[in-house]
């Protein structure tokens, strides 16, 4: 187990630098002087004289060889300095550290649902194989699988806030945004609905709350639906061996065969399926925060592929990787604990 994850630390730089390094390459077509500007706040980049415009490019290594480029591009990210965001008119860093928390939000309320309702629903299919239940089940699974998120999205935002106006788009109403942006507003998570339990402002959290329950159900609906199909799947299975067959024979309830010998033992590919998710769900809010106008990275990162910000995409790029092989780590060592039977190394 520990030369496993020694090894997988190892291979992290590697994975992302080699991420990086593609997209480093594809920007390269725009240019030193285009890139220039991706690194120097705009204010004061169309104050700067040809002599400092010189040094700029001479710090970066804009008039460098690729692989010199590169490596002081490398050096910059290392210090922390990726460059200056064009999009959140901040620093690349400072733009994804202040975005991450609303991100993290969204996918930490999408999910609950997902787990909870589809291995709820996964196991009963599975019980009720072949019955109406089971059938009904399946065909919701397979709309939500089959069904793009961004045109679920505009639906759930025609239905719920153009129709009903329960759930409106953005991350608060322009009042609570107001009253969180005063010095006085303690922000110890930075994650809305939490720091207003936390200031006690309950009001705010009801806001935050109708805000958000409208991007977790479009989030959510397609990821239950998979891991619906991926617990039916396991518990049909394991229902099937001879140890569950004998539980039966012995006259053990079918609800203790069900809780404690099927579904224990069906709970060990679905971990991986679920892990995998948690990733999906961060990675997947891209297009969920751009149809919701909700402040984000996957929003950040979408603007700035649009406005060609360089530096931006970049960043977001590298973080996205580093949490996607993080995550993998983390699936890996919890599928070890879950089956003994794995050899990690």
């Amino acid at each position: 187990m520990t030369t496993f994850i020694i090894r997988r630390l190892l291979l992290l730089p590697l994975i992302v630098l080699g991420v990086s390094l593609i997209i480093f390459s594809l920007f390269q077509i725009l240019g030193p002087d285009k890139l220039l500007a991706s690194y120097v706040n705009p204010n004061v980049f169309d104050k700067l004289t040809p002599a400092e415009l010189d040094a700029l490019k001479e710090k970066y290594g804009l008039n460098k060889p690729f692989v010199e480029r590169y490596g002081k591009w490398l050096f910059n990210a290392l210090k922390g300095d990726l460059g200056w965001s064009q999009v959140g008119k901040e620093p690349v860093l400072k733009a994804i550290w202040s975005r991450f928390p609303y991100t993290l939000e969204l996918a930490l309320y999408a999910l609950f649902p997902v787990v909870g309702v589809g291995i709820w629903l996964g196991v009963t299919a599975a019980v009720k194989r072949d019955k109406f239940l089971d059938h009904f089940i399946r065909i919701i699974a397979i709309i939500g699988w089959s069904f793009p998120d961004f045109v679920f999205g505009l639906l759930v935002l025609m239905v719920f806030y153009s129709v009903l106006g329960w759930f409106p788009p953005g991350n608060l109403s322009q009042w609570a945004e107001e009253i969180v942006k005063s010095p006085q507003y303690l922000k110890v998570t930075h994650l809305l609905t939490i720091d207003a339990l936390i200031n006690g402002r309950l009001d705010i959290f009801w806001d935050a709350l109708r805000h958000i329950i409208g991007p977790v159900i479009t989030l959510s609906f397609l990821w239950w639906a998979y891991l619906l199909r991926i617990t039916r799947s396991s518990m049909l299975e394991v229902l099937s061996k001879e140890y569950v067959r004998t539980a039966r024979a012995k006259g053990v309830p079918e609800k203790d065969v069900i809780h404690k010998h099927a579904k224990r033992n069906a709970m060990i590919p679905v971990v991986t399926v679920a892990g995998a998710m948690v990733i999906g769900l961060l990675s997947g809010t891209v297009i969920i925060e751009v149809i919701f106008n909700r402040t984000g990275i996957g929003r950040l990162a979408a603007e700035a592929s649009v406005q060609l910000d360089y530096a931006t995409v970049l960043g977001t790029t590298l973080f996205y990787s580093i949490i996607l092989v993080l995550g993998n780590l983390i699936i890996d060592i919890l599928y070890a604990v879950f089956d003994p039977r794995v050899r990690l190394g």
